[in-house]
């Protein structure tokens, strides 16, 4: 389940050998690893192509919240948030316990007595859809609390925001790790996955229609190719329509981009014990506990500028301190904010008017043979990920020959999983084997699972790789070697912003850092002087653009700034 270069010039090398695949997947977020995985463990001979780096899109700036919905119930979606909490179950219990973990909410409330009866039942029935799916849930019962109780769990809140409130849970995930042990999980299973190539057009059958593959370009080095397949999924999220214009016509799904804003600020700034979910005149605002740091988000607003690098406007940033603060007794500013991130939702608006705000909009996913041999499936959310990789996946085998066995997910944990359970119960005894304590030890495994055996024996082999690299807010040596080595980062900003969280958690976005990680993973990769030179200019670059961005009043300007910045690849 290895993503090391030598791999990955392997897999390059299948895919343009002329084998035809079954399936091909085109998308490398979560949904796209994820159809790997369902098709590949149904025996399908299996590719998958990412155009930049795995979760590099939507997949790496989510909420991080593995949930049902709860919102969803006003819009009497019963069947939706029954769905993912299902999924939420699997994912606790069985597919991801390292990656996904409870994290307990409070919801205030600040209405006469019939608020708490109405936000009462709501949650008793998200409760009761939870136990309905298994006989724990996975999860405990939610909690009604006075108004001292609420104020005692989170000092930092205002006496006059509240009357008193409601104690529920859900999950968080990495979402970004998630997405990548997918990909490896894949692999484990025979799937050829490769980032940073990308789909750059159709190949048809004789008669102009049939889709038998798709050409493709590697961004590394430029080559062309075609992959042949006998079905195509394409999984592309916000990217759908442009994916659907390579087969001429009009794009029958119509993916419409809302971009979702987040803060990351220090854990000390605000004293709770429990995350809190408030409720806007647009839609809903978390506070959500992140490791040392609390996440606050998000935004909700129409996107259609450029896709690659959605920018954050100094109205956003407004927006979400204007609306906490509003509820803290110790307000948060702007120089309180170690991280900011910007990413698109996939909604679909086929049956939407263009005038509709997109918080209407369904989370419902959309599945559409759009050519025969090509599927695209949209939409959805990151909880639901495995359902709409199985409904792709089981849309798209029903034009191959014979028969195909039935998805398999629901009882495959994911790379890390196995065994995590028994090694978190003795991190300090694990540390000790490499020279680690307990804390440290506890962190690598609720990223690594129990794939740290492999970390622990780098460690051994070359004890240097313990040291904390400077700036990474804790992140040691060895995670830094071990993403180039096996984890298919091809460039600095790959470790940064996805393979560790350096670049949303330090203070300066990770500039000390940056020359740190760039000479542990040059060896690995075959970097010169000047290569390391160039990666840490382009990774300097993008964190200028984004700060500068940040200080723009709309999404126009932000965005002219943002783009200022070079891409790692071609």
């Amino acid at each position: 389940m290895t993503l090391s270069p030598a791999n990955r010039t392997t897999a390059l090398e299948r895919l343009r050998s002329g084998m035809e695949l079954d399936v091909l997947v085109v998308g490398g977020g979560v949904v796209g690893c994820g159809a790997a995985l369902d098709a590949v463990t149904r025996g399908l001979s299996t590719g998958l192509i990412e155009a930049r780096d795995f979760a590099s899109g939507t997949s790496s700036r989510s909420s991080k919240l593995i949930h049902g919905g709860l919102r969803y119930l006003e819009m009497l979606d019963f069947g939706l948030v029954h769905e993912a909490l299902q999924e939420r179950r699997l994912l606790l219990k069985t597919l991801a316990p390292h990656l996904v973990r409870p994290v307990a909410f409070m919801y205030p409330l600040t209405k006469p007595a019939w608020e708490r009866f109405y936000v009462g039942s709501g949650i008793a029935l998200y409760d009761g859809l939870a136990f309905g799916v298994s006989k724990s849930g996975g999860l405990p019962r939610h909690k009604h609390l006075t108004k001292k109780k609420a104020l005692a769990r989170m000092p930092s809140l205002k006496p006059t925001a509240l009357t008193g409130a409601v104690q529920y849970y859900d999950a968080q995930v990495d979402d970004a790790r998630f997405t990548l042990e997918l990909a490896r999980t894949a692999t484990r299973f025979g799937a050829t996955v490769v980032n940073r190539v990308a789909m750059t057009g159709v190949l048809h059958d004789a008669d102009g229609v049939t889709v038998i593959g798709v050409r493709a370009r590697d961004n590394e080095t430029g080559e062309e190719l075609d992959i042949r397949a006998r079905q195509v999924i394409g999984a592309t999220g916000v990217w759908t329509d442009e994916l659907e214009a390579m087969l001429g016509g009009d794009p029958r799904l119509k993916v419409r981009a809302s971009k979702g804003v987040h803060l990351v600020v220090p854990r000390d700034r605000i004293q709770s014990q429990t995350g809190v979910i408030l409720r806007t005149d647009k839609s809903v605002l978390f506070i959500i506990p992140w490791g040392d740091h609390w996440i606050i988000g998000t935004t909700d607003t129409d996107w259609q500028l450029s896709k690659v690098h959605p920018a954050a406007t100094s109205a956003d940033i407004d927006y979400l301190l204007d609306t906490v603060n509003a509820v803290l007794v110790k307000p948060i500013s702007r120089a309180d904010i170690d991280g900011v991130y910007a990413g698109l939702r996939p909604l679909i608006s086929s049956e939407a008017k263009e005038s509709d705000a997109t918080t209407k909009l369904s989370r419902e996913h959309v599945v559409a043979r759009v050519a025969p041999g090509m599927v695209v499936v949209a939409g959805g959310k990151f909880t639901t990920y495995r359902v709409m990789a199985k409904d792709a996946v089981d849309l798209a085998v029903r034009d191959l020959p014979g028969e195909v066995a039935e998805s398999r997910t629901e009882t495959i944990p994911l790379a890390g999983a196995r065994g995590f359970e028994g090694m978190a119960a003795r991190p300090e005894l694990l540390g000790e084997s490499c020279g680690l304590d307990g804390d440290q030890m506890l962190a690598l495994l609720e990223r690594y699972g129990s794939l740290t055996n492999e970390l622990i024996a780098l460690m051994n082999v070359d004890p240097t790789l313990r040291e904390e690299v400077p700036g990474s807010e804790g992140h040691l040596a060895v995670e830094i070697v071990y993403a180039a080595a096996q984890e298919g980062a091809l460039h600095l900003t790959d470790v940064m912003t996805r393979r560790t969280r350096i670049s949303i958690e330090a203070r300066d976005r990770g500039i000390e850092a940056a020359p740190h990680v760039a000479a542990l993973i040059a060896p690995i990769l075959g970097w010169d002087d000047a290569k390391v030179a160039a990666e840490i200019e382009i990774y300097h670059r993008r964190v200028e653009a984004e700060m500068t961005s940040q200080q723009m009043p709309d999404d126009v300007s932000a965005q002219e700034e943002r783009s200022k910045a070079p891409d790692a690849a071609l």
